[in-house]
């Protein structure tokens, strides 16, 4: 496909996602109190027949499954733009419980040293991606291109790549058991190890990605071409029921990493 009907496509989303956000305060302003559940575990609306190297899974997580009305549309929309995907889904609790259940004991002390909740997504995320397989997305990321498409039949791993030619992991795709993702899980339970680095970007975010991979090396596709975010929702959306805020505000008050082990 011709990466400019890639773009209008994205353009074209953006543009009625947004929309749709302006409806929303109308919506949330006439009924402030209503909530939509986002299921823990959902099968596909279409049924492949033919395998893949990418298990046809599509895994987020948020610190609550009761969410407003622009993160649920955003939810449906990533539905209707992968049919064929199983939805699983992870609130805080639930994250742990896998790590505790999946990896050593080592690694979950790590995670559970972890005070801010998009610190431990940063780590789940590449923790259950290397157990399972998949594709991660942010909770306030959406496709821009239908996701069979985008992966096909054989590829291994998708990365995302800024316009400045660097990682970023709101989107990552892969087969379980990757060289690439075991690279990401070692550097950041030695950062919680060590508690050297200041900041959630660095200590187990996109910051990890591009110290440990080589952009040049993977499988990338520039981010608009696969996944954007904060077109459905935003800031006040997504974090109406949490007071501390954004990940970038809890860091200016409390440390990333607790100093000993819980």
């Amino acid at each position: 496909m011709n990466p400019l009907h890639r773009v209008m496509a994205s353009r074209l989303i953006k543009l009625a996602a947004n929309l749709l956000k302006l409806a929303c305060y109308a919506f949330h302003f006439a009924f402030p109190d209503k909530r939509f559940t986002l299921p823990t575990r959902a099968g596909p609306w279409i049924r492949s027949r033919h395998p893949a190297a990418i298990p046809r899974i599509l895994w987020q997580t948020n610190f609550t499954d009761r969410v407003t009305l622009p993160v649920y549309l955003n939810y449906l929309f990533n539905r209707c733009m992968a049919p064929g995907f199983e939805y699983r889904f992870m609130i805080t609790e639930a994250r742990a419980d896998f790590i505790r259940q999946h990896y050593s004991g080592r690694i979950y002390r790590n995670y559970s040293r972890l005070r801010i909740g998009a610190a431990q997504a940063d780590f789940w995320r590449v923790l259950v991606l290397q157990a399972h397989g998949g594709v991660y997305l942010d909770i306030d990321a959406h496709l821009t291109w239908p996701l069979g498409r985008l992966l096909g039949p054989d590829r291994s791993s998708l990365f995302i790549r800024t316009k400045r030619e660097s990682l970023n992991n709101f989107f990552i795709a892969s087969a379980p058991n990757s060289p690439h993702l075991k690279a990401v899980i070692q550097a950041i339970d030695t950062n919680i190890e060590e508690n050297t680095i200041k900041g959630v970007f660095d200590m187990t975010g996109p910051g990890v990605f591009n110290r440990v991979l080589d952009v040049h090396r993977l499988d990338t596709v520039l981010y608009r071409y696969a996944c954007i975010q904060g077109s459905f929702t935003n800031e006040h959306f997504q974090y109406l029921d949490k007071p501390q805020g954004k990940w970038t505000r809890e860091q200016k008050h409390a440390s990333v990493v607790r100093e000993d082990s819980p």
